[in-house]
């Protein structure tokens, strides 16, 4: 999975010199929650809700509505927007956005190809790929088991799984010489594959049925 495949593509941008008001106003009215700052057809910053709520003077200020209007209507997104911007490019593996998220402490990432802006990716579409990934949808017996780390531990594993269907497998972590792996199977007997698991010696630490669901 490449981040092209879950970005959302031609995001909606602005320019430095968008009077904050009116990014606000865009971003409130929109739903949205970042704007990519474009100039030139270049990215040259990004803003955030939160960086245009703090650019707004505190309760506590004692200027009058006339003065809070004038300053007001002279700042720009120029002064306000965070730059150089962390990005991604397009046809990077989807962790790799998630790494740059967690590493910055950020929430989305604008996304480039061959320098041009072509979409953003959130959180949020990081978490709809992580669902996809596990299977939820599709329901089905979800297996989490301490597996060896040696090659062909996989092939062990389908083999005593068959003939229900392996539709997900993820693994967490490797420690004293075992990988925990969460697989999801669906299909002809799956009432059954938890004991096929342990005829083959496979250490199941948690079994969940879950219902197909539709989100």
């Amino acid at each position: 999975m490449l981040v092209r495949d879950w970005m959302t593509a031609d995001p909606m941008t602005i320019t430095p010199d968008t009077p904050v008001l009116d990014a606000i106003k865009l971003l409130k009215d929109q739903g949205y929650r970042r704007l990519p700052v474009v100039e030139g057809g270049k990215l040259v910053g990004i803003v955030t809700d939160k960086d245009l709520k703090d650019a707004m003077p505190s309760k506590a200020t004692t200027l009058s509505v006339w003065e809070l209007n004038y300053l007001l209507s002279k700042l720009t997104v120029a002064e306000v927007m965070a730059k150089p911007v962390i990005t991604v490019e397009a046809e990077e593996p989807l962790e790799e956005a998630a790494l740059l998220m967690e590493e910055y402490r950020i929430g989305g990432l604008p996304v480039l190809d061959k320098g041009q802006l072509v979409g953003i990716i959130t959180i949020t579409d990081v978490l709809k790929a992580f669902i996809e990934v596990m299977g939820l949808r599709e329901g089905g017996l979800r297996l989490t088991l301490d597996v060896v780390d040696e090659p062909g531990a996989l092939e062990r594993l389908g083999a005593a799984v068959k003939p229900s269907n392996i539709i997900s497998v993820a693994t967490a972590g490797r420690r004293d010489g075992k990988r925990v792996i969460v697989m999801r199977v669906t299909g002809e007997q799956i009432d059954t594959v938890v004991e096929r698991l342990k005829a083959a010696g496979e250490e199941i630490l948690d079994v969940r049925e879950t219902k197909p669901r539709n989100i």
